[in-house]
């Protein structure tokens, strides 16, 4: 029943006489409500659609949380990152690599909507609809990052359990910062779900791609302690410099000598890499309308 609301809604929507069909497709000239209104209509239903599966949302929230407490503790403080004061463990070096690993779980989950609308038939209502696709590309990218970053913020409420003391300024920097690493991850799985047609296969490459570029952001490790092939990798991979940024928004008081560049470097790559990812999404999804 939901589905057949937002499909109707969507198909309704009005188109001025003088847009062409091919015109509108892409998104170009068209008046502002026929951008936004299935844009908003999309993203809704993501978050409507995520949060009637509890399981989904809890095992995104739970397991790399459980994964956190499980290694964090295990290593303790046999562990030392470089530039790390006394007193500062693995749990505190790894809470930020954890965080990442909830927004792109989370990323990911959302994006599998993406191969079940097409299977369900919502998705092939949406593309013969007078709607741009870029608002088909914004409203699927914005509610992936709405709900990754909701389930990051949640797991940022456990930072002062480690003492880390966050005042309001930082909260909202690190929900800037979250915001731009969750587009960024949801734009690139949409890129990878908009073509294919099996969640398996999306599984598939998802675990080639996504946890490769997880455990080469120093979440687990510094790039100190890498090898240099593996340091070399870690440079490259725009992921490194989302966990940057929020390491030293979260310890102001601490900059490591191990992190791969400055804050303000780190967060120009991480905003390039959201641009450049939906960019990519939005050439993918206009492609598909002449296929």
């Amino acid at each position: 029943m939901a589905s057949q609301h937002s499909r109707a809604e969507l198909t309704s929507i009005p188109v001025s006489k003088g847009v062409r069909a091919e015109t509108v497709a892409h998104g170009v000239g068209v008046a502002p409500s026929v951008f936004l209104l299935p844009a908003v209509s999309l993203w809704w239903r993501e978050l409507v659609r995520f949060y009637r599966h509890p399981s989904r949302w809890v095992g995104v929230l739970l397991s790399p949380l459980v994964f956190w407490l499980l290694i964090g503790s295990g290593l303790g403080s046999s562990f030392r990152a470089g530039g790390a004061p006394p007193g500062h463990g693995y749990l505190e070096y790894f809470f930020p690599g954890t965080l990442i690993l909830i927004l792109l779980f989370t990323s990911i989950f959302c994006m599998m909507s993406v191969i079940e609308d097409r299977r369900e038939g919502f998705l092939l209502s949406v593309l013969v609809s007078p709607v741009p696709r870029a608002s088909l590309v914004m409203g699927k990218v914005l509610g992936g990052t709405t709900l990754a970053l909701l389930q990051g913020s949640i797991f940022l409420l456990l930072a002062p359990t480690i003492g880390i003391s966050l005042g309001l300024a930082q909260v909202i920097e690190l929900i800037a910062i979250m915001f731009l690493i969750a587009f960024g991850l949801t734009a690139l799985g949409f890129c990878i779900a908009w073509r294919l047609d099996s969640t398996h296969g999306f599984h598939a490459l998802v675990n080639l791609l996504f946890i490769p570029m997880w455990l080469l952001s120093s979440a687990l490790f510094p790039i100190s302690g890498a090898s240099s092939w593996v340091g070399w990798l870690m440079k490259l991979n725009p992921l490194t410099y989302g966990v940057t940024a929020l390491r030293r928004t979260l310890y102001v008081h601490v900059q490591p000598a191990s992190d791969v560049a400055d804050l303000p470097i780190a967060l120009i790559v991480t905003v390039c890499f959201g641009g450049v990812a939906f960019l990519v999404a939005l050439l993918i999804a206009s492609r598909r309308v002449h296929s």
